[in-house]
């Protein structure tokens, strides 16, 4: 089994904390250790390093390697721009030599959360298992609310009786994907026991994944081709690449793609309000990391880098300290913190992006 990290992301929705020279898979937002760092070591107890690949931006290139030393310089892939992750995994898959490209190849995001990594990798190496023909498999997440910000995956079956790892491959038949829904969808989605989270995990052939880029994106498939045999015209032919996600590119255009259940405490890490939900303890009013002082507040997310965060009477907020900015949003619009971002471009403060 091969495994490809892809760690090139701007992290826009963690701004102050998240910026341009380090971004949120290089952040310890939970812990001591970075989320790529963390990724990295969910996979060593099944996965050698010389069977890493990681794909990321070149200006992340140095502190990549940094992170992650035990990967092989040449297996850590820098992309000149973002592209989305279609490019990014059909470039990295073409620059793979041809015996790693025949293996098995999980494609995982680095900036993920897993409470539960001992269950993680039994779904994962099921899910590998499941892939070693021809299948293409995709790790679909028990959903634990109706949540209307993930995509879900339909399944042509109930999942309730399935083995959710364990070392088995029982993997289901997903009819459709579905976009992110409305409250009231969503709500039926979990009430039916047919729908699960999509966390962009998919397990592969490499070959074979290139073969239905082939098929679905020549152009694409063609051009990647190039620059993983010239490397001296991948700063050209980036510039020219559509930028298109897996998932619309290739994955919901595919006649047959399946789904191994995976119930393990997984996040995307989305927002401020999701890592709320992660640092929560029961003891604790609130979620807090580095130095806080509350009184009479409740329901927020405290995270400060450096320096004190004080609160007194109020609720259901973030409120984040790092660097030379504060930030402090309602967390049930945390999703909206990139309109800053692209509001600080806008007014060309780049020292703050």
């Amino acid at each position: 089994m091969q495994a490809l990290l892809l760690a090139g992301g701007s992290g826009t929705r963690f701004w102050p904390a998240s910026r341009r020279r380090r971004p949120k898979q290089l952040l310890p937002l939970v812990g001591d250790r970075s989320l790529v760092r963390l990724t990295l070591d969910r996979l060593l107890p099944v996965l050698d390093p010389g069977d890493v690949w990681v794909c990321t931006a070149r200006e992340l290139g140095e502190q990549v390697r940094r992170e992650l030393p035990e990967v092989p310089e040449r297996q850590i892939l820098l992309e000149p721009v973002g592209r989305n992750t279609a490019p990014a995994i059909a470039w990295s898959l073409a620059s793979m030599p041809p015996a790693a490209r025949r293996d098995v190849v999980v494609s995982l995001h680095s900036d993920h959360w897993i409470e539960d990594e001992v269950g993680f990798r039994s779904t994962l190496l099921a899910a590998a298992a499941a892939a070693e023909g021809d299948r293409v498999v995709a790790l679909g997440v028990v959903p634990r609310w109706a949540e209307t910000g993930y995509g879900y995956l339909e399944t042509a079956a109930a999942f309730g009786g399935l083995d959710r790892g364990g070392g088995r491959t029982d993997a289901l038949r997903v009819l459709r994907f579905r976009e992110k829904p409305d409250a009231a969808t969503a709500e039926a989605f979990v009430a039916g026991g047919r729908h699960l989270w999509n966390a962009g995990i998919f397990a592969f052939r490499g070959d074979v994944l290139l073969d239905h880029l082939r098929r679905l994106e020549p152009v694409l498939t063609a051009a990647v081709a190039a620059a993983a045999a010239d490397p001296a015209r991948l700063d050209a032919i980036y510039e020219r690449l559509a930028s298109a996600p897996i998932d619309t590119a290739v994955m919901e255009r595919l006649d047959e793609l399946y789904t191994v259940v995976l119930d393990c405490g997984w996040s995307d890490l989305g927002s401020w309000a999701a890592l709320a939900e992660t640092l929560a303890t029961a003891d604790s009013p609130n979620a807090a990391r580095g130095a806080t002082v509350t009184i009479d507040a409740s329901d927020n997310l405290l995270w400060s880098e450096e320096g004190l965060i004080a609160v007194l009477g109020v609720e259901g907020l973030a409120v984040v300290r790092s660097g030379n900015a504060v930030l402090v949003v309602p967390k049930a619009r945390s999703q909206e913190v990139r309109r800053l971002v692209e509001e600080l471009r806008r007014r060309g403060l780049d020292d703050l992006l």
